[in-house]
């Protein structure tokens, strides 16, 4: 982009999440969208990678004959296979088509650190296929094979046709709310429904001490996908202020009847790939969750519930509030090279 040279100073009322100035990109103060400072602070702050976590418990109890049952190792490679899909395509969101729209800095900054715990979190399946040999062709192709994760995988690709579109650009009534639907389906809905089922299944292996390094694993990645959520929503409420006409009545239905929809899709993955319930949990448990998490994702953008449902797992709540008990380091040995001691 051209940069003009000038004595006149950016107005941070001028800020804005779309649609602001194209120079104020580069200009991190004023900052008007604190929340995003907070979240890149935090994001580094969380900072971890797999290979820190150990997985010698999960490898003998994956090769023993003993532990898991057929339905257990089929769901754990179920959801390790949605999994596996789901970030490489919030990723590629991110990279190829949010950021680039984006006109605040602070926004952006965190945008790229996002875009690096996804990249994160791919390599952490990669390295539960790798530790346990697991036929990595099989799960990462899951999503072209399993029908319940290619229909949830083809529910949000459909919502990137537009702004994936090289002439797509922000600026008027249809493409402005056209970017915020993408913002609501990925944040509300890939990254605050599609992923908690999954969730939960891999924290009921957790509490029956079984596959403990994959759990931590998915532990630190559930940390994360709640920060990109909680930021996801932070970006849709931020718009909703500054061009309050694109949150139209037609609109928060829309947005409300795709929760919805994703709410049947989610409730398709958790019934088929489990279909006789696992670790405890039933069919019944699964769609209660599914529907309490999607009455909370509404609420978070201040749209009415739509289910009532009390929350049937309370120890998922414990999974993720986990992070404000324990110090996720702790255990761990971290041996980060200081530039003194890198080898050039």
């Amino acid at each position: 982009m051209p940069i003009t040279q000038t004595n006149q100073r950016v107005n941070i009322n001028d800020r804005r999440v779309i649609n602001g100035k194209d120079a104020d990109v580069v200009q991190l103060h004023p900052m008007k969208h604190t929340f995003a400072w907070d979240a890149y602070l935090t994001g580094n702050a969380n900072h971890w990678l797999p290979t820190e976590i150990g997985m010698q418990i999960d490898v003998e109890q994956w090769k023993s004959n003993n532990i898991l049952t057929e339905d257990e190792r089929i769901a754990f490679k179920t959801v390790l296979g949605f999994f596996t899909t789901a970030d490489s395509l919030a990723a590629n969101n991110l990279v190829l088509a949010t950021y680039k729209h984006i006109t605040s800095p602070e926004i952006r900054m965190y945008l790229l650190r996002q875009a690096y715990e996804e990249a994160i979190h791919t390599q952490a399946y990669q390295y539960i296929v790798e530790s346990l040999g697991l036929d990595g062709s099989e799960i990462f192709n899951m999503y072209r094979e399993v029908e319940s994760i290619y229909n949830k995988a083809s529910f949000f690709l459909s919502f990137n046709e537009g702004i994936f579109d090289p002439n797509f650009k922000t600026g008027t009534f249809a493409s402005d709310q056209k970017f915020l639907e993408n913002l609501c389906v990925f944040s509300l809905i890939v990254e605050g429904i599609f992923f908690y089922s999954s969730f939960a299944v891999i924290f009921g292996f957790q509490r029956q001490n079984k596959m403990p390094g994959s759990a931590e694993q998915i532990q630190y990645i559930m940390r994360d996908e709640s920060s990109h959520l909680n930021f996801g929503a932070d970006m849709i409420n931020a718009i909703k202020q500054e061009q309050p006409e694109l949150w139209t009545e037609e609109f928060q239905a829309h947005i409300t009847n795709l929760i919805k929809e994703a709410v049947g899709l989610e409730y398709e993955f958790a019934t088929t790939c489990f279909p006789r319930g696992i670790m405890g949990i039933s069919q019944d448990g699964f769609r209660r969750y599914i529907e309490y998490i999607a009455d909370r994702r509404l609420q978070r953008v201040g749209l009415p519930i739509v289910y009532g449902t009390e929350n049937p797992f309370t120890w998922m709540s414990e999974s993720v509030d986990l992070a404000k008990e324990k110090n996720f380091f702790e255990t761990r040995v971290i041996e980060y090279q200081t530039g003194g001691t890198l080898d050039w």
